[in-house]
């Protein structure tokens, strides 16, 4: 069985844009929906609909991948999922490890999605001595001091950190160490790693800070708006410089 550890991604070798790889989850996530209802075939503006991007841009994105579609057809639904599979490494086993099963981590380990996408679960680590061998999501937890082993035993290359924050950089430098090379982190911190090691950062509390930032706009945008209905007569008024009555301006000077 192929491991992580032997087997990297072809996207940087084939000079695919980081914007790109970005995107190819979101279209493979689209066609695996439509592949499920037998859907044999989807056009550009269909797919990228479903993707929540314009058909230029996939389009284009399809472009790096050596895939253009048939004129008049569109593009042939289980061979979109089969390349783009390919492209991201998903056609191989990714043994990943979570470190930190608290509630975050253990609501990561009962995930569905990672055995059905190329992910298998290797090992669950935490450093509480009361978590080793407590099965979650039918795994038994394994203290942290076992964290190299464990690695090297499955040749794991991808870490998930759902650790508090303070123990995130320390959990960090043993994976690294240990040879992981792809780390996922849900601490609410930010990770120095060396060349070579890719982390992706998720944090919900941004993301909700991002939502509220637009929710404020938008209130702001409706309370403009609102404040903005001047009677006609005052506008009128105010574009010949005098005041309602005719005679005096609306706003005097100081």
């Amino acid at each position: 069985m192929a491991t992580g550890r032997t087997h990297r991604p072809a996207t940087r070798s084939r000079g695919i844009p980081e914007a790109t790889v970005a995107r190819l989850p979101l279209y493979l996530r689209a066609l695996t929906a439509l592949s499920e209802r037998s859907v044999p075939t989807v056009s550009s503006e269909e797919l990228a609909a479903a993707a929540g991007v314009n058909s230029a841009k996939l389009r284009k994105d399809f472009s790096y991948l050596g895939s253009y579609g048939t004129r008049g057809v569109g593009y042939d639904v289980e061979y979109l999922v089969y390349q783009i599979s390919r492209e991201l490494g998903l056609t191989q086993d990714w043994p990943v490890v979570i470190v930190g099963i608290g509630n975050l981590g253990a609501a990561l380990a009962n995930y569905g999605g990672f055995a059905s996408r190329g992910f298998r679960v290797a090992a669950l680590i935490d450093a509480d001595p009361a978590m080793a061998g407590k099965p979650v999501a039918g795994i038994g937890v394994q203290h942290t001091d076992e964290l190299e082993k464990i690695i090297e035993d499955n040749g794991v290359s991808i870490g998930v950190i759902a650790t508090p924050a303070g123990a995130a950089q320390q959990v960090c430098d043993r994976l690294v160490a240990a040879g992981v090379t792809s780390i996922l982190n849900f601490a609410p911190t930010v990770l120095t790693v060396p060349d070579g090691v890719d982390v992706r950062k998720v944090d919900l509390s941004i993301e909700l800070q991002i939502l509220a930032f637009h929710e404020q706009r938008k209130a702001g945008e409706e309370t403009a708006a609102g404040d903005g209905a001047v009677p006609a007569a005052a506008k009128r008024a105010s574009a010949s410089g005098q005041g309602p009555d005719g005679d005096v301006p609306a706003v005097m000077p100081a």
